[in-house]
């Protein structure tokens, strides 16, 4: 087949068509799942936002459920570049918690408050479903590698040696970040900025930066 061949109507491949697709999807899922909540919103409704068919839902994703894990995936990717670029791009290490607690809380990609909300939602349908339970734990369960590693390996630039270990201090400091993010959501006043870093500090037996 040639590339004419294969090209819609439109001129675009019929892999762009799929793509574009899966974004518009995608892209309807999120805000829909995020302001009404996953179960008040239809498979229907998502397709209907995104101009497409039900059809389509279920082509691409296998169905709703489908859907929320895509949209978990993408949210999880995202949020991992982007902590890890600010991470990256802290040049001082007395400051990497402050980048931690602002990148989680005011992502810069624009992923945040939709992405926490999904990942709410995706709690209360995994607590309410054995069968979501298990694949949710291991995604937590990667969170919690991918955050010990890297206190790990905080602690031996230091020189110094995390209390309960690495692997307490990821469990503990991601247990934290998403209840200071739930607080902090209903009453920002009740978690400020300085707080907070101070919190995970502690967690993380992190030096406070020189005045």
């Amino acid at each position: 087949m040639t590339e004419t061949q294969g090209r819609t109507p439109e001129g675009r491949t019929q892999g762009e068509r799929k793509a574009e697709t899966r974004a518009r999807l995608v892209a309807a899922a999120a805000e829909l799942f995020a302001r009404n909540g996953y179960h008040a919103v239809s498979t229907d409704a998502v397709a209907e936002a995104a101009g497409r068919t039900s059809g389509a839902v279920y082509a691409h994703f296998g169905g709703k459920e489908g859907l929320l894990w895509a949209l978990l995936d993408e949210w999880e990717r995202a949020t991992a570049r982007e902590i890890r670029d600010a991470l990256a791009a802290t040049d001082d290490p007395a400051h990497r918690v402050d980048a931690l607690w602002s990148t989680f809380v005011r992502r810069p990609g624009g992923h945040g408050d939709p992405g926490m909300l999904l990942e709410h939602e995706l709690w209360l349908y995994a607590a309410r479903r054995a069968e979501a339970a298990g694949a949710l734990a291991q995604r937590y369960q990667g969170a919690r590698t991918a955050l010990a590693d890297t206190f790990g390996a905080w602690a031996a630039e230091r020189g110094a040696h995390l209390p309960h270990g690495a692997d307490a201090a990821a469990t503990l400091v991601l247990a934290l970040l998403l209840g200071l993010e739930m607080q902090r959501r209903v009453d920002p006043a009740a978690v400020p900025d300085d707080l907070a870093v101070a919190g995970l500090r502690r967690l993380l037996d992190e030096p406070e930066p020189p005045d």
